[in-house]
């Protein structure tokens, strides 16, 4: 079936997919697509890449692939890339996901918890932090208490009032939409794996290109 001449595709890959092993990857697996209607369908269930056990469990698909065989099956429609030009496919192991570890979770949270604690109490010590809640207790108050416990009471309760808000989350529970900065470095730190994977999978094909060249001479 050929289009109308003039008719355009769009595609806009995603930036990163997972598929569960054993599937082919598709190219509405990986795009958004808006295509004439009789060509959305075939479109979407284009096969692209059937991985295979060497490929590893990341495959990285660009538009230089995708463009040549979305060409077979539609000649003469333009074919307009839009954003990225690459996704990141994520095969996912034929195994079930494990269920967390009771045990292991109480692990981690005492090992927060403990290293939480000892951070600000050593940075307490090292401005002498005891010296002045006394000395601001005694400038409220007029007279000196070395042991002003319901000042510090009060300054432990604000500390962790302080962090939920600053973290903007308690538990399950969010104050508003904004992303909280451990979302924020997660992000970053997501984004950085796929530059790095990016990085990686075209050193590889560049490496295989020459290996190739190299065997036809």
């Amino acid at each position: 079936m050929k289009t109308q001449s003039g008719s355009a595709i769009y595609i806009q890959l995603k930036n990163r997919v997972t598929l569960p092993h054993g599937k082919g990857v598709t190219l509405g697996d990986i795009a958004f697509l808006i295509a004439p209607p009789e060509l959305e369908e075939k479109l979407k269930s284009l096969l692209l890449v059937q991985p295979e056990y060497s490929d590893g469990n990341l495959i990285l698909i660009d538009t230089l692939k995708v463009i040549p065989l979305v060409k077979q099956l539609a000649p003469d429609a333009e074919i307009e890339p839009i954003g990225e030009g690459r996704t990141i496919v994520q095969i996912s192991g034929p195994e079930e996901p494990r269920k967390p570890s009771p045990a292991m979770f109480a692990l981690v949270w005492l090992l927060l918890f403990f290293g939480a604690a000892l951070t600000i109490m050593n940075f307490h010590a090292d401005v002498n932090m005891q010296e002045v809640q006394v000395r601001i207790v005694e400038m409220l108050t007029g007279r000196r208490d070395e042991h002003p416990y319901l000042f510090q009471l009060a300054y432990s309760i604000g500390i962790g009032f302080g962090m939920v808000i600053f973290f903007n989350h308690l538990f399950k529970k969010k104050w508003n939409e904004e992303p909280t900065p451990l979302e924020v470095e997660m992000f970053l730190y997501q984004k950085n794996i796929d530059q790095y994977v990016i990085h990686e999978e075209y050193r590889k094909m560049k490496h295989g290109e020459a290996d190739k060249g190299r065997e036809a001479t």
